[in-house]
Parts: structure tokens; C-alpha cells; sequence
């Protein structure tokens, strides 16, 4: 199965970065490719990609607060991301880790960017959020 792993450090805490991993109404201030959310019930929603609006994507999020990790499985392509958080200083040392089914192979490069930019926003929009 394809893998990769990307980090980044935000200036903010834990805690600032924590309310954007684990709400998913607040993806699309972030996450490459998101342009809308609904939320339908607890660990579950439905994304639309910038510019489908109607091709819903079902998701399933697994919050481990505890472990300070965020997991997004995606109900349609299979693909799974694992997000994690540790304090580093002052601020948080973000870590990603992304599966991709073989049948999604053809994907990775474009996932690379794709998370990469989204791990950036997510530590930029934290530290603006202070």
C-alpha cells in the first residue's frame, strides 16, 4: 500500500491547532481541495471537492484527543489520514502519515502536494487563530 509521511510546526499550541484537526466544519479553512463540509453525525460527514459540488465524498473522523490524533478515512477512494500532534517548544509539531490503496496509486503524487499545502495551512491558520 502507498505511504507517506509530511510535518510541519505551527507557533501555536497544541490546543489552537487541536480545534482545527478535529472539527471538520473547519476543514475548508485548510485542507487543499475541500470547498464544503456537512457534518451528519458524530465521526461522520460528507466532503465536496473544490469546484464538484455534486459528487459528495463520504468520511469517517476518529478523534483520539488523548493521543492528540485526528484519523480521516474516506468512505469513496479508501484513502486514510492520520494526524498527529506534539508540543514542540511553544509551539506544535504537526505529523501526517496518508495510506493509498493500490487501486488509489495512481494519486500519490498529487495526495503529496495536496496534504503537504494543507499541513502548511493548517500550522499557518493555528498561529494566525492566537
Amino acid at each position: 500500500m502507498p505511504s507517506f509521511n509530511d510535518t510541519a510546526t505551527s507557533e501555536a499550541p497544541p490546543e489552537d491547532v487541536w480545534k482545527l484537526l478535529y472539527d471538520p466544519v473547519r476543514f475548508p479553512d485548510w485542507w487543499a481541495g475541500i470547498e464544503t463540509v456537512d457534518v451528519e453525525d458524530e465521526g461522520k460527514y460528507t466532503m465536496y471537492p473544490d469546484g464538484y459540488p455534486d459528487y459528495p465524498m463520504a468520511q469517517l473522523l476518529d478523534t483520539q484527543r488523548d493521543e492528540q490524533r485526528v484519523t480521516v478515512s474516506c468512505l469513496v477512494s479508501d484513502l486514510r489520514f492520520q494526524w498527529r500532534l506534539e508540543p514542540a517548544g511553544h509551539g506544535t509539531l504537526i505529523t501526517v502519515e496518508v495510506e493509498i490503496p493500490e487501486s488509489e496509486a495512481h494519486r500519490l503524487d498529487s495526495q503529496r502536494e495536496i496534504i503537504h499545502t494543507s499541513l502548511h495551512r493548517l500550522a499557518e491558520v493555528a498561529t494566525a487563530a492566537r
